[in-house]
């Protein structure tokens, strides 16, 4: 038996494993009710069966444009075969994300030593299809699996450009043209991931970042100039088409999604926002305002400590929180009033709002269980307490703590040892680019939202096997 088919099978074998638990998850912890799945649902429906992109309101489906129509496009496409099941979407993920697995894969081994890129693509392919966390988002009707997938294919063409190939100094020399094609390539794939979800083009500011620091030279101005142009050229194609329906029909020109309004007309509470930025940094405490708000009523009593500054600033949150209740609505001059608090309390503590906070979302979005899909808590503190009341809960949470710390700390070591090889910088930049993004300009720390950088950590982890540590040490500067 060749060392090519043991690799085959292998492969094969990893592949069967992943979609195996995929299917696992989707059949035995399926949730089609989870965050925003129903609106997806909801427009996906309306659009296949009725041609109007938009939810029911009072018994008219009106149209909107709440989200772009990436995800709602890939449920229509199922429903069309299946009829509307989320069951039958769940299924499709599972082999979308067995398809990323194998784009992670390839993703890997271009930044592996050559003599290594077996190995190592086989390593990261095990990896990916071993993932709990990206297989166990397979079985909701959530944007994560489709965009994770475009992200994946976005890091590969990227790979193969100047932002992650070795910089061959040549001046001002002409781009090859397949690198131009590359370039818009990478933009259009990134678009379509961007009808996904809005924030997909982080990608290409990853890219961007890497590549103003390789030609940082004035004569390389151009090149610069010039791989902008393209990625942002094949990043607007994908969009044009859903920009212009919203010019046509809503008479607007918008070509990403709403951000401050579900619907015409709503008020989007940024003053309570800004002021939940000024301490909510733990994913349960999203439960307490900012999902909650509008929904019922939020006690004073349910906000941790450093909510607040003072038993002064407590008693004037409680305030406000009672007119609050009363309606159940925020009104623009109760959030001027929350909007004051938070200005009020950067001033007093700036590098609290600005670094403190920032830091504790990011290791609370990248060190968790992951359970939010799952029935368990994620509760692991006071340990003696939870050990007594809720064993099996613990365990499990533990373990997927124990598991996404094994990952994460894989690709630190791989990023160390492939610190000087090409691509290297391209997956470090965009993981720090994402985190920083969700945690300075996005109202909820969701652990979910460090998915779409799984790609690289695990291309990056899947260094630490690549075969040989005397080989590791004189390929690592290649």
């Amino acid at each position: 038996m060749t060392d090519t088919y043991k690799m085959r099978v292998n492969a094969a074998f990893a592949a069967l494993t992943g979609l195996t638990l995929r299917l696992y998850f989707v059949f035995k912890f399926p949730m089609t009710n989870s965050g925003d799945g129903p609106f997806y649902i909801e427009l996906a429906w309306n659009w296949l069966k009725y041609r109007v992109y938009g939810l029911s309101v009072n018994g008219q489906i009106v149209p909107a444009d709440i989200r772009t129509p990436g995800y709602p496009a890939f449920l229509a496409a199922v429903f069309a075969f299946a009829g509307n099941s989320p069951r039958a979407v769940m299924v499709a993920q599972a082999f979308v994300d067995l398809a990323a697995c194998f784009l992670i894969a390839l993703i890997a081994a271009r930044l592996a030593p050559e003599r290594s890129r077996p190995r190592v693509a086989l390593a990261a392919l095990w990896l990916a299809a071993l993932c709990p966390f990206t297989a166990n988002y397979a079985a909701v009707t959530l944007t994560e699996t489709l965009v994770t997938f475009f992200t994946a294919l976005a890091i590969l063409v990227l790979v193969e450009t100047p932002a992650g190939a070795a910089d061959v100094r040549g001046g001002a020399s002409p781009i090859p043209g397949s690198i131009v094609s590359r370039w818009f390539l990478a933009g259009i794939v990134a678009g379509f991931g961007t009808l996904v979800r809005p924030e997909t083009p982080l990608v290409l500011l990853a890219a961007g970042l890497v590549l103003a620091a390789k030609w940082r030279r004035p004569p390389d101005w151009p090149k610069l100039m010039r791989a902008g142009l393209l990625m942002g050229a094949g990043l607007a194609l994908p969009l044009l088409p859903w920009a212009a329906r919203n010019a046509r029909t809503l008479h607007e020109v918008q070509f990403l999604a709403q951000r401050d309004a579900d619907m015409p007309g709503e008020y989007y509470p940024s003053g309570i926002y800004a002021w939940t930025r000024t301490w909510l940094w733990r994913f349960r405490d999203v439960y307490i305002v900012p999902w909650n708000l509008e929904d019922g009523p939020i006690s004073v009593d349910d906000l941790p400590h450093s909510a607040f500054d003072s038993a002064a600033e407590r008693a004037r949150v409680a305030r406000l929180l009672d007119q609050y209740n009363d309606t159940l609505t925020v009104d623009p001059a109760l959030d001027d009033q929350f909007r004051e608090i938070a200005r009020e309390r950067t001033a007093r503590h700036p590098l609290r709002t600005w670094v403190e906070i920032p830091m504790l979302r990011s290791l609370a979005m990248w060190f968790t269980p992951r359970v939010e899909l799952l029935p368990y808590s994620g509760h692991v503190f006071p340990l003696r307490d939870e050990w007594e009341y809720d064993r099996s809960d613990l365990v499990v949470s533990l373990g997927l703590a124990a598991v996404n710390c094994i990952y994460v700390g894989l690709a630190l070591a791989g990023a160390w040892m492939a610190r000087r090889r090409p691509g290297c910088a391209l997956l470090v930049a965009f993981i720090l680019v994402r985190t920083l993004f969700f945690a300075y300009f996005v109202d909820t720390p969701e652990p979910r939202y460090m998915l779409e950088c799984f790609p690289a950590v695990i291309a990056l982890g899947a260094q630490v096997f690549a075969s040989g540590r005397r080989q590791l040490s004189s390929t690592g500067s290649g």
